[in-house]
């Protein structure tokens, strides 16, 4: 099965070739029980800094999509993933790169929350508040607002 390719900042050139590899990357939408979802700030020195984004990376060499998922969200926001659902892929075409995402909810975890990587977090609900979203994130909010009627 193909996931849809959406194109980010069509204005802006592409980085390499027209058959440039996908980047594999592993995303969690943190839920809590009362329905809000974490949505984290790109840190400073990336593509797309200070953006909005449901945290995650990418998938290393030999490495499963779900395990993955677990080390990001370990090495980047402090926790443990107990209990996480693929959900959804999606691929966006960035400027810099071609990224294939893997989409998991994650509805259980343990530890509080670290930014470890200097970014800001946001327990969030629709319609967000914080702007800007990431582009890669768009489509989750679209998928959320469909299961909840909103």
């Amino acid at each position: 099965m193909s996931a849809p390719v959406r194109v980010a900042d069509p204005e802006r050139a592409r980085q390499g070739d027209a058959d440039r590899a996908q980047v594999q990357v592993a995303v969690g939408v943190l839920i809590q029980s009362n329905g809000e979802f974490l949505l984290t700030s790109r840190p400073a020195g990336k593509p797309y800094a200070g953006y909005w984004e449901f945290p995650g990376g990418k998938v290393e060499q030999g490495e499963s999509t779900y395990d993955a998922l677990c080390r990001e969200l370990r090495e980047e926001i402090g926790i443990e993933v107990r209990s996480a659902t693929p959900w959804k892929v999606e691929v966006i075409d960035y400027p810099h790169a071609l990224v294939r995402l893997h989409f998991f909810k994650v509805t259980a975890w343990e530890g509080e929350l670290q930014m470890r990587e200097a970014q800001s977090a946001q327990w969030e609900t629709l319609p967000v508040t914080v702007q800007p979203v990431l582009p890669g994130t768009v489509p989750v909010l679209e998928w959320l607002a469909e299961e909840s009627g909103v």
